[in-house]
């Protein structure tokens, strides 16, 4: 192992272990792998065999060939499954074959897979780092099932040496609903790349609003759907939205659009790259009721796409002094009248707005920059680990 040799900047051996290849937390996974491989550590991925469709075939196909340490796929399941036993022994395989110096888990299902051998008779000395995602931390409260995943957290916070949360909100939900971690904890910003600050323009026939994510209760679409009727009910004249994406309320969202007479003014897409969906729309609208650090909005800042989002989880660690310019969830009211001034504001007004927040993004959110962070993070896990007189526990302060 790397750190054996006392070398501070010698390559690395990091294990990335996920669930599912899709959305923002892929996302994170494939710009820290590429990265970490493009700088010389030797770099490895176990992932979920059964999700992703052929996205996920195909970037995992064109990222294998960097992968020092492989690339494996095995079935892992979202909830608790008899199956996890086979999935936890295929993990346990291939860490024992790789020798790895940190083994970094991504989300509920990655952080239980990464972190559970440190737990279990000869699971090796590898660094164990978690980066929940939002993940279990986000679930309601008082529920049964939070209270479970949070007992799960507590138990395996016994074999975490580091805490990455990717924004200062999860990381203050995680303290307050999993406990003070013993480990040691860096808040680690999503990053983007330059050329993703080329502004996007719209089409010529873009429609006025545009969603773009999963399709799921906590993204708020419903929120969206109501507002837009009664913004045509109060204009006379109701303004069309696209829906970009896939998930689980598909159908009940195509009913809502339905039952509210949006017909013909709501059109779903399916999943589409986000450059590209950025071009269907004029304003990004973000109902979202819970989210970690979206990776949308620091797209869509970055294209300079005028943005209504909510204040929820890390969205206003990217929108930073322009706070003020989000709205709270779940209130129909407050989405109506930011939809109503997009549909008013005049077109350098909205391209001053969104020239400031393409700024702030810029110098805080670069993907070189995250991964500085987490290789950073790594290396002092490891010093922490091999010198523990000094002490484990070291924090970066979780205010935004």
């Amino acid at each position: 192992m790397a750190h054996q040799r006392g070398l501070d900047h010698a390559p690395l051996r990091v294990m990335h272990v996920l669930r599912a290849p899709l959305g923002g937390l892929y996302r994170h996974v494939l710009d820290l792998s590429r990265e970490q491989a493009r700088r010389g550590h030797a770099v490895g991925l176990i992932v979920d065999a059964n999700t992703g469709g052929d996205y996920a075939d195909r970037t995992l196909r064109d990222l294998a060939p960097s992968l020092a340490l492989g690339l494996s796929r095995v079935p892992m399941h979202r909830n608790p499954n008899p199956s996890d036993a086979a999935a936890l022994m295929h993990v346990l395989r291939r860490l024992r074959d790789a020798g790895p110096d940190v083994v970094h888990g991504h989300g509920s299902k990655g952080g239980v897979f990464a972190r559970l051998p440190g737990l279990l008779p000869g699971g090796g000395r590898s660094v164990r780092a978690y980066t929940p995602h939002g993940g279990s931390v986000n679930h309601r409260p008082g529920t049964h099932v939070h209270r479970l995943y949070m007992a799960v957290e507590r138990l395996l916070g016994r074999s975490t040496d580091l805490l990455l949360f990717e924004s200062a909100f999860i990381g203050a939900r995680y303290r307050a609903v999993v406990g003070e971690p013993s480990a040691l904890v860096r808040v680690v910003h999503n990053g983007i790349a330059d050329d993703e600050f080329e502004p996007v323009v719209a089409a010529p026939d873009a429609a006025d609003f545009l969603y773009v994510g999963e399709l799921r209760a906590a993204k708020g679409i419903d929120v969206l759907l109501n507002a837009i009727q009664a913004v045509g009910r109060r204009s006379g004249t109701t303004p069309r939205a696209v829906l970009v994406g896939s998930g689980p309320d598909r159908d009940a969202l195509e009913r809502l659009v339905v039952d509210l007479g949006l017909s013909g003014r709501v059109t779903l897409t399916g999943p589409l790259p986000a450059r590209q969906a950025f071009t269907l729309g004029r304003t990004l609208v973000v109902p979202s009721r819970a989210e970690s650090l979206p990776y949308v909005v620091l797209e869509a800042a970055a294209a300079r796409l005028p943005l209504i989002s909510t204040d929820v989880g890390g969205i206003p660690e990217i929108f930073g002094p322009y706070r003020s310019r989000l709205i709270p969830p779940d209130d129909v009211e407050r989405l109506v009248a930011a939809m109503t001034a997009a549909l008013a504001a005049a077109p350098a007004r909205r391209a001053k707005e969104a020239a400031e927040l393409a700024a702030f993004v810029h110098d805080g959110f670069s993907i070189t920059a995250m991964v500085d962070t987490v290789v950073s993070a790594y290396r002092d896990a490891l010093a922490a680990r091999d010198r523990p007189t000094v002490g484990r526990h070291s924090e970066i302060a979780l205010s935004p």
